[in-house]
């Protein structure tokens, strides 16, 4: 395994163990949150909050994990993972003047690329399926059951959307020369979205509406995807990579 390989795993493992860490006791909890809902929605100090506790009390156990899980945990975390792990690919090499070298196996630069691109998407996507999968023996523990089906289905909305943000950060570290304002600028990307998610009316043009409550809800009742909401995420990941192959093979140090 490479250094650059070996990097990318032991940061996935991280990220796999936080979110989990953050999993466990939001499902522990839920028969507390069961017993305090009306507290919580009078708490809430905006409108958009409140109608997020509605759709977890309406939902039920399953509304509530997936809220945990991706909209809170994912949603956070997830994006903060894709960025950091997207951000160093390219730009970190020549940052640290090792781009020569990076580029020095016999190899195609299509090929290299690929590797490091989806390397860090695996690192990205498969904490967050292998996470999902813990959710029904979590939710045995407090009384309820959950099926996989609805929960994996949720998890491919949510890894479209992470897929999507990494790619296009991968693509901006193809340009620049060092990772750190790539970093900066994509983070508050994401933070700037989850605030106009907050926000009534303008929530509707908020990144996360594609990973909300409601959008689980309907994955659960339909057993499949909104195309407008799948296919969008999708596209832009295979774009960024396309983009980050084009500008990659013109790249000097």
């Amino acid at each position: 395994m490479g250094r650059a390989l070996q990097s990318t795993f032991w940061r996935g493992v991280g990220f796999l163990v936080v979110l989990e860490l953050m999993l466990v006791p939001a499902v522990l909890y839920f028969p507390e949150f069961q017993k305090h809902t009306s507290s919580l929605k009078a708490m809430a100090p905006i409108p958009v909050l409140r109608n997020v506790i509605d759709s977890l009390e309406a939902g039920g156990v399953f509304a509530y994990v997936t809220g945990q899980h991706f909209f809170k945990g994912c949603n956070t975390l997830g994006t903060a993972a894709a960025v950091l792990f997207a951000c160093g690919a390219v730009a970190g090499e020549v940052h640290r003047g090792t781009f020569e070298i990076f580029l020095a196996r016999p190899l195609s630069r299509r090929r290299i690329l690929t590797e490091r691109w989806l390397e860090g998407a695996a690192a990205v996507t498969l904490p967050v399926f292998l996470t999902t999968l813990t959710i029904p023996w979590l939710c045995a523990q407090v009384g309820h059951e959950v099926g996989y089906g609805p929960l994996l289905l949720c998890a491919v909305q949510q890894c479209a959307v992470l897929l999507a943000v990494y790619s296009v950060t991968f693509f901006f570290s193809t340009l620049a020369r060092a990772p750190m304002g790539i970093a900066f600028a994509m983070l508050f990307f994401t933070v700037f979205q989850f605030a106009v998610y907050l926000v009534e009316r303008l929530t509707h043009f908020s990144l996360f509406r594609l990973t909300d409550v409601e959008r689980f809800m309907y994955i659960q009742r339909e057993l499949g995807f909104e195309l407008w909401a799948l296919a969008p995420p999708l596209a832009v990941a295979f774009a960024g990579y396309l983009a980050s192959l084009s500008t990659f093979a013109r790249r000097t140090p």
